[in-house]
């Protein structure tokens, strides 16, 4: 089983556990087998979060990057590394911005007087720094600053 399930993509080690045991394999002989994958180089927590990090920092930002790494069974340090590799600096800003772009054309079209505070629950919600999310804003919607 554990074999199938990495031919098919790469998993964490805490999340092939659980699929294992998901699919009737005892708890014990779950975390054995995951640990003989590991030892053979199948399953690397490392590798993993650096593509999965990598992969969706297209859309997403750092703060959810770093907490879909932890619920996924990642380490804080080596979450917070292979985030800080996904973005190079003020890359993740240029982000916020291009997906701001994007989207405030509808919440103006819907009603131009929320769109402000729309706009930053989209960015907060894809996971932007609070910081990032406010300068966007600010710059997107500049007659904004009275809530």
């Amino acid at each position: 089983m554990a074999y199938d399930l990495l031919a098919r993509k790469a998993w964490s080690r805490r999340d092939l556990v659980v699929r294992l045991r998901r699919r009737g394999a005892p708890d014990e002989v779950a975390r054995l087998v995951v640990a003989e994958m590991e030892e053979r180089g199948y399953v690397d927590d490392p590798a993993f979060a650096r593509q999965w990090a990598e992969g969706r920092a297209r859309r997403l930002g750092s703060r959810r990057l770093d907490q879909e790494l932890r619920r996924r069974g990642i380490a804080r340090p080596l979450a917070a590394a292979a985030v800080g590799l996904a973005f190079s600096p003020g890359e993740e800003a240029t982000r916020a911005l291009e997906a701001a772009r994007r989207r405030l054309p509808a919440l103006l079209k819907r009603n131009p007087s929320r769109a402000p505070q729309r706009l930053r629950d989209f960015l907060l919600r894809r996971g932007y720094p609070a910081g990032v999310v406010n300068s966007v804003v600010r710059r997107l919607c500049p007659i904004e600053e009275s809530e």
